[in-house]
């Protein structure tokens, strides 16, 4: 991750955390997942905007804002699919990720094209298909 983002990211997970969850740019869409990194074991912070599907279950968009590849927080879940996110609601939760495919990751997309015109432009930014992760509490 370039400094540029990691500061960005940095300053959101603050404003999250400071105000209960509620981020100026975003509301209250977003979570910060926990997440360990598949090849160093590092574990990481990440926001992502998140769309809540009922009280155990929320989705988030590997968009990485429609670039070529993957964001490496999808590569991580993969690897290491147990982890925590914190919620504006519900504190920090443990989940499962498991990444959606067809019909499922379908439905769930057309949610983040709805809720947002970036989603949109991101798919139009990539040949790529963005996948969605489900995030369901343990």
């Amino acid at each position: 991750m370039s400094d540029r983002y990691g500061h960005f990211n940095d300053q959101i997970i603050d404003e999250f955390r400071t105000t209960g969850g509620t981020v100026n740019r975003f509301g209250r869409s977003l979570v910060l997942v926990h997440h360990v990194g598949a090849k160093s074991g590092i574990e990481r912070v990440t926001p992502v905007m998140s769309i809540s599907v009922d009280d155990d279950t929320w989705f988030i968009a590997a968009s990485k804002a429609g670039a070529p590849e993957h964001p490496a927080w999808y590569h991580n879940l993969r690897a290491n699919p147990d982890v925590s996110i914190e919620t504006p609601d519900d504190g920090v939760v443990e989940v499962h990720a498991r990444v959606l495919v067809g019909r499922e990751r379908d439905a769930a997309w057309t949610r983040f094209t709805a809720a947002s015109p970036g989603f949109r432009q991101y798919e139009q930014r990539t040949s790529r298909v963005i996948p969605v992760v489900e995030l369901r509490r343990r």
